[in-house]
């Protein structure tokens, strides 16, 4: 889109191959989730798999964040999907040298063998989900990373849409064998077209400003590492790169989250926010087949998922406001106001609308952390800090849904069926098992509401506004300017390169 300024074309290939890949790895996962309920009809096997599968991905994110960080992000993205490609090969010849009747066994060996391969297969293509962002910092002009961040956004939205269809399809038509075909084929196109692709180092931070008389200092090139010369800010001492640290470095993570004030209070915000998300996963499914088909349902979900692609597309266009970091407190009052109100009716008509309009606001959610992040965070920190993140907020989900399932099962549908909830308003709320749901949905709607207004009036939020008003970590003005101890070790920068708008950041 023409609303974004920087290196484009780069981007959109970069966004093109991320979504090629990302569609094929769901695509397998929504496939073996399906395959291994259809062969054992076990819902605990399937919900074992899931709830291994989201235990991982959070326990993966910051080791993740600490590869994208101290090599290459085009070197790391190549072998995400390297790894992807032999994990799918190797569960393809599994699947085929193992009797179909062995799969039925939900204890069989081989099955557990295939889901295992195929998990860590699909885990490691999170680490494009990492990536992708501080590539953002690198290819997009400041002022129009928010329109980019939305394009990815709607990479979320496609993917989630095509996905289920696919996978179904191809499960129907031949168990495992034409998903794993497809995976192979669409990963080696996506790494052939990969290395094609021209991906920019980072420019090196940028010299203090200096007078005609006083030139910036240009260090000397490294004689352990062979460094082209870069400029130097005068206040950092220039320190060989072998210095730097290529641990996940958990500490040091903390402690730039920590520097940066109120971004330890974002984390924990929208770590709360995915604990009440975990709600959704878990109550969700169950509440709208009570009042449709399974058919009607899966359709509406592919109705639904359009929300994330218009969001997307929204944001790509019109960009968020001068304060992403108000914008994201006010769509989360947003989405609890919705979550509070869709459910006070049994109406499928409510639930359609409400969850339509919480899916075309949650990408200007997204996309406003992200902005936050890639701007107030140094260059060299962002994937460990994006990827700290996404473990503790992924975490939440998934421990939420566990723990408020038995709760709605044995409290709030007895407390609305025939409890005292039902006699006391269940003349206008209704009475059922539906209704005890419906009850959970709005409570959780003035819990969000109160936590987020409570962060609205806060002054962590208060300083995060500031901070991010007063400019990124990477330009000379800020006093944190290259006071990043691994500076050195981000082997995209140093190449003394311009930002795509053609000027030193």
């Amino acid at each position: 889109m023409s609303t974004i300024r920087g290196d484009r074309k780069t981007f959109y290939q970069l966004l093109v191959n991320t979504l090629l890949v990302s569609v094929i790895n769901f695509t397998v996962w929504f496939a073996i989730t399906f395959y291994v309920y259809l062969q054992t009809r076990s819902v605990f096997a399937t919900g074992v798999v899931s709830g291994i599968f989201l235990v991982l991905t959070a326990l993966t994110g910051i080791w993740f964040g600490s590869l994208v960080d101290h090599h290459s992000k085009k070197t790391v993205m190549q072998a995400s999907a390297a790894v992807s490609l032999t994990l799918y090969a190797v569960a393809l010849a599994v699947y085929q040298v193992t009797p179909e009747e062995s799969f039925t066994d939900p204890a069989s060996v081989p099955l557990w063998v295939m889901i295992v391969l195929l998990m860590f297969g699909v885990i490691a293509g999170n680490i494009r989900t990492i990536a992708l962002p501080t590539l953002v910092t690198v290819l997009i002009e400041e002022e129009t990373r928010d329109r980019a961040n939305g394009l990815v956004g709607t990479t979320s939205g496609v993917t989630f849409l095509v996905t289920s269809v696919i996978s179904g399809l191809l499960v129907a038509i031949g168990g495992m064998f034409w998903v794993l075909v497809l995976a192979l084929v669409v990963l080696a196109v996506a790494l052939a077209h990969l290395a094609l692709v021209p991906i920019p180092h980072r420019p090196a931070a940028p010299a203090a400003e200096a007078t005609p008389a006083a030139p910036a200092p240009i260090a000397a090139a490294s004689p352990l590492t062979g460094e082209p010369p870069r400029a130097t800010a005068p206040a950092v001492s220039a320190e060989p790169a072998v210095a730097a640290k290529r641990t996940v470095d958990l500490r040091g993570t903390i402690r730039v989250i920590r520097e940066v004030p109120g971004l330890t209070a974002l984390i924990l915000f929208s770590t709360f926010n995915n604990f009440l998300g975990g709600i959704f996963m878990a109550l969700m499914d169950a509440y709208g087949l009570s009042l449709v088909s399974v058919q009607t349902w899966g359709l509406l979900w592919g109705l639904l998922s359009t929300g994330f692609i218009v969001g997307g597309l929204l944001i790509a266009r019109t960009g968020l406001s001068s304060n992403p970091v108000r914008l994201l407190l006010l769509v989360n009052m947003v989405l609890w106001t919705v979550t509070l109100l869709f459910p006070l009716q049994s109406s499928i008509v409510l639930l359609t609308a409400g969850m339509y309009v919480y899916m075309l606001v949650v990408p200007y959610a997204e996309a406003a952390e992200q902005t936050i992040l890639q701007k107030v965070v140094p260059y060299e920190r962002q994937g460990r800090v994006f990827g700290f993140a996404q473990s503790v907020e992924q975490a939440a989900s998934p421990l939420t849904a566990f723990l408020i399932s038995p709760i709605a099962q044995f409290f709030f549908i007895p407390f609305m069926t025939d409890g005292a909830g039902a006699r006391a308003i269940g003349g206008w709320f209704g009475t059922g098992a539906d209704r005890g749901l419906a009850l959970v949905f709005v409570l959780t709607g003035i819990v969000g509401m109160i936590a987020t207004g409570l962060a609205l009036r806060s002054r962590p939020y208060r300083r995060l506004s500031g901070r991010y008003a007063a400019g990124s970590p990477d330009t000379p003005d800020h006093p944190d300017a290259g006071s990043d101890p691994d500076a050195a070790s981000d082997p995209d920068a140093g190449s003394g390169e311009l930002s795509p708008s053609g000027a030193a950041r």
